[in-house]
């Protein structure tokens, strides 16, 4: 943890801060390695301190190695205030992007002589360490062996919710905490939803099957698409799939070091709108992602600014979504490289066609 505390510390000096308060769960875990519920972070330039209730106090001196662990009364924000006026802190941290109006009004009443600044923080988990990478591809090592376990599952007249509950039941068997998001399960018209989370509709012959999942393994998240047939395709069902999965190895060809997000969307996007489908295409390429789901920076058309970098782990997601028909999107999660990508998900991309 000590170098993700000297980049955190780096940036409170650019950004004159004495010291930041973190609240972000994804955060704190990240900095103190403390996976509890409840808790704050106070660093300081010399101090890194965690506050926390009763419940959790043995299990953050255990997690939490680097950092002082601090027991909070009623309200966590009279201990802080203590703590910032022992060390005497002028300039504090907070993180505007996580912490409520009512919250940071709190602060400012409790918290007197202290000048407030938002802070943004996810930056600096956008670049992943080994340690990262590999519980990455544990998690997506298990998201894949779920999808092969699905395909002995799947049939006609099985419902989308029981789809959904036998992918995450395996899921934790394999070692998986918990589902890395609501697990989407679409088919037939219904593949037309680009979050069209399981339901109680049943999988007919001829239906594409959408199933969109992930796990998360000892915190970390992985992302997985595939769509499959129930019975032989349809001329339109091959054509669309067959684009998609072309779209998608275009834009995991542009993902490298360097490039922007916008950049790398366009090289799939352009794919699909030569072909007459742009309009059905209506969501970014892919996210980032880490201790969440979803983080900085995307593959979107809005990503005019941030570059990929060496390390960080993106999906590439293109898909087409055709009202009262139907819909096909193919997803991997990826490792951004030099000169490339390292493709981590596994799981076969060719049209699989249940019999």
């Amino acid at each position: 943890m000590n170098n993700r505390l000297m980049k955190l510390r780096n940036l409170l000096c650019d950004q004159g801060l004495d010291a930041v308060i973190v609240s972000k769960p994804e955060n704190r875990r990240y900095f103190s390695g403390f996976t509890g519920t409840s808790g704050y972070l106070l660093i300081s330039h010399t101090k890194a301190q965690l506050i926390t209730d009763f419940r959790y106090i043995n299990q953050a001196q255990t997690q939490a190695g680097d950092f002082e662990v601090v027991r909070h009364g009623s309200n966590p924000w009279e201990t802080a205030a203590k703590m910032a006026a022992e060390q005497k802190l002028t300039t504090l941290g907070f993180e505007s992007d996580y912490i409520t109006y009512g919250i940071y009004d709190s602060l400012q009443k409790i918290i007197q002589n202290v000048d407030f600044k938002p802070i943004l923080l996810d930056g600096l988990r956008m670049v992943k360490d080994d340690s990262e990478i590999r519980l990455i591809k544990t998690a997506v090592a298990i998201a894949d062996a779920a999808f092969s376990h699905i395909l002995s599952f799947l049939r006609p007249g099985i419902t989308e919710l029981a789809v959904a509950a036998q992918l995450e039941c395996f899921m934790r068997q394999q070692g998986a905490e918990k589902a890395a998001f609501d697990t989407i399960v679409a088919s037939g018209s219904r593949g037309a939803l680009p979050h069209g989370v399981a339901s109680d509709k049943q999988i007919e012959i001829g239906d594409f099957v959408t199933m969109d999942f992930g796990a998360v393994y000892k915190g970390y998240h992985s992302d997985i698409t595939r769509t499959v047939c129930i019975g032989k395709p349809s001329e339109k069902q091959q054509t669309i799939y067959e684009l998609v999965l072309k779209a998608q190895s275009s834009g995991l060809r542009a993902v490298q070091a360097g490039k922007i997000g916008k950049e790398v969307d366009q090289a799939a996007r352009k794919v699909i709108e030569d072909a007459g489908y742009g309009d059905y295409f209506g969501h970014g390429l892919g996210h980032s992602l880490g201790l969440a789901i979803h983080e900085t920076p995307a593959l979107s058309p809005g990503n005019t600014t941030i570059k990929l970098a060496e390390d960080m782990l993106v999906t590439v997601e293109p898909g087409i979504y055709l009202p009262e028909w139907g819909g096909v999107r193919i997803e991997d999660t990826v490792r951004v490289t030099a000169a490339h990508c390292e493709i981590l998900t596994a799981s076969n991309k060719q049209l699989i066609v249940i019999d």
